[in-house]
């Protein structure tokens, strides 16, 4: 199956190139003018519905992991870690280094956004070729279901990829506040990133020269409360594209969801600490011993929800496949064929969330 697709990334108008999503009505003013209707196109199949009385391992917790110790060489805490991304794909850090303000600041700011007048979000539109902007992502037919939010996707880091035209600059402290808040998330990111490189038998720079530096994109999320929360999603069964994603969690409502051993996991809130995940391209480097974990949000019938998502991804021109430090031919032979990030990326982000078959596109059949 031939995977490759036009080359390049980021094309010189500013977009991204790798992909678009339908417009569609916000769901934050729908709920506003009409807080006790569910429209039919966010009721979700029977089957996708995240049932009150689902098999939910209510007594698990997700691992943590104690950001300093990890930076300072712990090998137990970098053992925590190997296990955390083999046995979980998930996992909450603390003493991340990274101050309260900084979060408590990005918050605000996303807060503030999403409760501008719609004719003034709208100025910061998703384009009809791009993703980054205000709208919704994965909408890729006028048929399929529809996620219970509402977004605003921004590229980053490097600054030089920044497309101010999606920026709600006149949202009073935005800017100031992504700035401040997507540096320090770098750097906690990247010794994440270094430990994974050891751990995955490289130096701890292997995979920044393999893959390049460090990019950055920001997925800001609004989840409007749900008169009928059992029969929609906040985000539907996924796994990210990313290398890793860090998420700054709602510090009071459970709504994060990830798949281990075929139940829904919550992930409980810890204040003020980050949700770290192993992405599709992590998992295909490590040649699956690390796993990018299935995961979707839920809604709440009484409050309102904002989280703030980042994903961290390898030089979108790079070809990524299972390195050769994790291949043995016999004991775990080679699971996946090399792809250029792009091209995998495009293949992520032109059809709707599917849980796990992103990953499947470029698995080997070893039978």
């Amino acid at each position: 199956m031939e995977l490759k697709v036009e080359s390049g990334g980021i094309q010189e108008d500013g977009n991204l190139g790798w992909g678009r999503s339908l417009p569609v009505p916000s769901i934050q003013e729908i709920v506003r003018n009409d807080s006790n209707s569910v429209p039919d196109r966010y009721i979700q199949e029977h089957k996708d519905r995240p049932q009150v009385s689902e098999n939910l391992h209510a007594s698990l917790d997700i691992p943590v992991l104690d950001f300093s110790l990890l930076a300072k060489g712990d090998e137990n805490e970098r053992r925590k870690l190997h296990l955390a991304c083999k046995e979980w794909g998930f996992f909450q850090i603390t003493n991340h280094g990274m101050a309260k303000e900084v979060l408590h600041k990005m918050k605000t700011a996303v807060a503030a956004f999403f409760e501008l007048p719609l004719q003034e979000k709208k100025k910061y539109a998703m384009a009809a070729n791009d993703l980054q902007g205000y709208g919704q992502a994965y909408v890729v037919s006028e048929e399929q279901k529809l996620d219970w939010n509402d977004i605003i996707f921004l590229i980053t880091l490097p600054t030089e990829k920044r497309n101010f035209k999606f920026w709600p600059v006149t949202s009073p402290g935005f800017k100031e506040a992504v700035d401040q808040y997507s540096t320090e998330l770098q750097k906690v990111a990247a010794e994440i990133y270094a430990n994974l490189s050891v751990l995955m038998g490289l130096d701890r720079d292997g995979l920044l020269e393999l893959l390049g530096e460090l990019k950055q994109g920001i997925r800001m999320n609004y989840y409007p409360s749900c008169p009928r929360p059992d029969l929609v999603l906040g985000i539907s069964p996924h796994s990210d594209g990313s290398a890793l994603t860090l998420l700054l969690q709602d510090d009071e409502v459970t709504a994060l969801q990830i798949k281990h051993e075929e139940s829904w996991v919550d992930v409980k809130p810890i204040p003020n600490s980050l949700v770290v995940n192993i992405g599709d391209a992590i998992e295909i480097l490590s040649n699956g011993v690390y796993k990018s974990i299935e995961h979707r949000a839920i809604t709440n019938e009484k409050k309102e929800r904002i989280s703030i998502a980042t994903f961290v991804f390898p030089d979108e021109e790079q070809e990524i496949g299972p390195l050769e430090s994790m291949v043995d031919e016999l004991h775990r032979p080679r699971m996946y064929r090399k792809i250029e990030y792009v091209d995998y990326l495009r293949q992520v982000l032109n059809r709707r969330m599917e849980g796990k078959a992103h990953t499947d596109i470029v698995k080997l059949d070893n039978k």
